[in-house]
């Protein structure tokens, strides 16, 4: 079983030894958003994960779930006392008021950006009456914690954006308490596919999972995704387009980038998952046109290539990837000449913004020799993957099975035992459905609004001047190969 509590809905799947869907369920989550405020209540987490695995678990062939693992929302975390009840809303994955605390942490040497959950950790404790048997708790801890019926280790996936470090499995103690956080605010912390412990009788009772099911320590959404997506061999990159937009690849060695955009975190097998997570993303759709019909303008989209309009899609203020700058918004230069115009517009910017993603990790000389694949909930519209795969000029691979449960499905099929490695387990699992060819044509029709773009975000102060030249340099070179 795996279990993916996104931004939107948690979600369950059950699926077999070999991939087959057994079962599946969702519930939806709703969030409080006011500027670069975001919240969730981890209570909600909790019903949306008791009907998701009810859903899931409701025709179920006879016999035990063998194992189960859960991935959040990157960065996502709230606090709760030494029982595990919250004391405080989570504050999400994007959410931006930590920024004087990302800056103190800096200067103790904490490369955090201001929606880690660390900065946020240290903002919420500033609301606090008093710190004593306070406890900084992640998105999957929580729910893991009820599942469980104690508090548990957490996985080094999530810990990352907590400041723990992954090259020496340390929590930096003696940064974290120069910022006056004590050692029994953090979890002890685990690898990825170890075993956190076994479902209770409470919360097998609450949630319908047998009591005595393994719970194996999981990642971030952005990571279960690399996982579904079954690309996990070096150079291989996928691309997670959901509320918003994650890239993640397979390293042998840490990708170094002293800007601190791009983070690494570590796999279960012990390789090296680069990437990160920007702010643009189909959230940007939803919030241009609440009530369109996203098939219907997919439709009418092609008639707009390239748009009349140039968009930066954020879906809120403050960008993360592929350049920090926290006091970015969305911009549309130009006017749509009518709503698929618009349409359109947000679609290829989106497109844009993963090409000079791409760009970015070549510039940090990350290799991208491995197959790309498209993933998330922006991937199940085959006229937005393959603009994409046209905007980037790159063949793609679209997954059977493409969701970060399905991911987590895997990575505890592998901490259960059931294959000798976890891309053993993805290969039994995961299953491929298409391939994706770019047409060349349409490629050279995107390179000068995706130039345009480039020029934009530098001309803006957000993209440095060197990365907008390498973005240059790169499409010169492709276009005369």
């Amino acid at each position: 079983m795996g279990l993916d509590l996104g931004t939107q809905s948690v979600r369950a799947v059950l699926v077999g030894d070999d991939g087959a869907m057994l079962g599946s369920g969702a519930a939806p989550l709703a969030g409080s958003r006011d500027g670069v405020r975001h919240e969730q209540s981890p209570d909600d987490w909790w019903a949306a994960v008791r009907t998701a695995t009810g859903e899931a678990l409701r025709e179920r062939p006879p016999g035990p779930v063998r194992a189960l693992a859960v991935c959040g929302t990157s960065g996502t975390v709230l606090l709760t006392d030494a029982a595990g009840r919250p004391l405080t809303p989570a504050l999400m994955y994007d959410d931006g008021r930590a920024t004087a605390e990302a800056a103190l942490a800096r200067e103790r040497g904490l490369g955090v950006q201001p929606t880690w959950a660390l900065p946020k950790a240290m903002w919420l404790l500033k609301q606090q009456p008093s710190s004593a048997g306070v406890r900084l708790t992640h998105q999957s801890d929580f729910v893991v914690s009820r599942l469980v019926g104690r508090r548990t280790a957490t996985d080094s996936s999530h810990a990352l954006k907590t400041g723990y470090d992954l090259t020496t499995d340390t929590w930096p103690r003696d940064a974290l308490r120069e910022l006056g956080l004590g050692d029994d605010l953090f979890p002890e912390v685990v690898r990825p596919g170890a075993r956190l412990g076994e479902v209770g009788a409470e919360g097998g009772a609450a949630t319908g999972i047998p009591a005595g099911t393994p719970v194996i320590a999981g990642m971030t959404d952005g990571c279960a995704a690399q996982i579904a997506s079954g690309a996990l061999s070096v150079g291989s990159w996928n691309s997670v387009l959901g509320t918003t937009l994650v890239l993640k690849g397979v390293t042998a060695d840490p990708v170094h980038d002293s800007a601190g955009v791009v983070y690494n975190h570590r796999s279960a097998d012990g390789s090296w998952l680069p990437g990160g997570a920007s702010g643009v993303g189909a959230g940007a759709l939803g919030r241009a046109f609440p009530d369109a019909d996203p098939a219907h303008l997919d439709t009418l989209a092609p008639a707009h290539e390239p748009s009349t309009a140039l968009a930066y899609p954020l879906v809120s203020r403050g960008e993360r990837f592929p350049f920090l700058a926290p006091d970015a918004t969305p911009f549309l230069l130009g006017e749509p000449r009518s709503d698929a115009d618009h349409w359109a517009a947000l679609l290829q910017g989106v497109g844009h913004t993963e090409r000079l993603c791409l760009d970015y990790l070549d510039h940090l000389g990350a290799p991208q020799h491995g197959p790309l694949t498209f993933t998330g909930g922006g991937s199940r519209s085959a006229y937005w993957n393959q603009l994409r795969a046209d905007i980037l000029g790159r063949t793609v691979h679209i997954p059977r099975q493409s969701e970060p449960a399905l991911g987590m499905a895997v990575l505890a099929a592998y901490g259960a035992g059931a294959a000798p490695t976890l891309a053993d387990a993805a290969e039994r699992m995961v299953g491929l459905s298409h391939i994706l060819h770019p047409d060349p044509a349409r490629t050279a029709r995107f390179l000068e609004p995706y130039l345009n773009m480039v020029d934009e975000l530098e001309r803006r102060g957000w993209l440095p001047s060197p990365v907008a030249t390498h973005a240059h340099t790169r499409a010169d070179a492709l276009e005369t190969s």
